[in-house]
């Protein structure tokens, strides 16, 4: 979200951050917070308790931040950043049941990767486009570090996050290490406390740490039950292949032939891991180039400059008249009066 921002300030646009302050924390508190991790974003920050001033554009962000954008009298478009499938976080039932609704709310979907624009217009109809995941610079094979000495294998670990299926990185860790009790496993991302194996919990880390983790990895375990993570572009960039669960969402948006993928079962994603680290030094090597050059062109940069586009588009076609538009959706002029 914040890449984007930026990508938006960089073009020219005057960005506002409204936030929905669910924990009582001060806004000088969340601010700080901001300008501490991304110190590139100028936006000016607010509380969205203070209501929205009319805008060009007026962006929802997370399923339950979707109702107040439908619900303020603020002039602009509405549009939609959808980054995974929210209702599939949640167990049948009542947030399952809101998140979803939220798609049919008629806004203009912008989503991470091709998968969600699809899943939205076949599902509910609703208008979307898409960007496609960008890599940061930080993450880079290190030719400094000599190929013998990539011999760990890392996985991400959330214990936090259901879709990140962690009980299932778990196993699969832990079958491993049955297999190969020589190999160092890395976890990162959350602590994850005690496990039946032996493992090194580097927790939450910087991108300058876990570039350097991911250049010391032959592979790395990467879950994911809705849409993908970044970690699996993070690793390509850095010579780490990523083992992800095979699935049509991970497929579609990760569309990679550096990337292994495996049935979701802790058996199969060892044995993949296994067939990667078994595999003789020139041709590992051979992989982790490979690998980094697969996502060598990617950049964030490209994906603002086509979210930036997309919004412009959006914008000017609600604000011409219907009938100079064709096909223009409803929706889109009656946010925009």
């Amino acid at each position: 979200m914040f890449r984007l921002v930026s990508a938006l300030e960089r073009a020219g646009h005057s960005c506002i951050l409204y936030l929905k302050n669910d924990h009582g924390l001060s806004l000088a508190h969340h601010e700080r917070t901001i300008r501490s991790w991304w110190p590139w974003v100028d936006a000016e920050v607010r509380d969205l308790a203070g209501g929205i001033d009319d805008a060009h554009a007026v962006f929802a962000t997370s399923w339950d931040t979707a109702y107040p954008v439908l619900a303020s009298p603020a002039r602009g478009v509405r549009f939609y950043l959808v980054q995974d499938f929210e209702p599939g976080f949640y167990p049948a039932g009542t947030e399952a049941l809101m998140a979803e609704a939220t798609y049919r709310f008629g806004f203009h979907g912008i989503t991470a990767g091709s998968w969600l624009a699809q899943r939205l217009r076949r599902d509910y109809g609703m208008s979307a486009d898409s960007f496609e995941f960008g890599s940061d610079a930080v993450y880079a094979l290190d030719r400094a570090v000599p190929p013998a000495d990539r011999t760990g294998i890392c996985a991400y670990a959330r214990p936090d996050h259901p879709r990140r299926a962690y009980e299932l990185v778990s196993l699969t860790l832990e079958t491993l290490a049955e297999r190969h009790p020589e190999l160092d496993i890395h976890v990162f991302g959350r602590p994850v406390g005690r496990v039946p194996f032996s493992v090194t919990d580097h927790g939450l880390c910087t991108p300058e740490e876990l570039n350097r983790l991911y250049n010391r990895c032959i592979a790395g375990l990467v879950l994911s039950a809705t849409n993908v993570s970044l970690v699996p572009h993070e690793m390509l960039a850095a010579g780490c292949t990523p083992v992800v669960n095979d699935s049509e969402q991970n497929r579609e948006v990760l569309d990679n032939e550096e990337v292994a993928y495996a049935p979701a079962t802790p058996f199969e994603l060892a044995a993949a891991i296994s067939r990667l680290i078994e595999r003789p030094l020139v041709e590992r090597t051979a992989r982790a180039r490979a690998g980094a050059a697969s996502v060598r062109e990617t950049s964030w940069e490209d994906a603002g400059a086509s979210v930036e586009r997309v919004v412009r588009d959006v914008v000017v076609a609600a604000s011409a008249p219907q009938s100079a538009v064709p096909g223009l959706r409803e929706a889109q002029v009656a946010a925009a009066p």
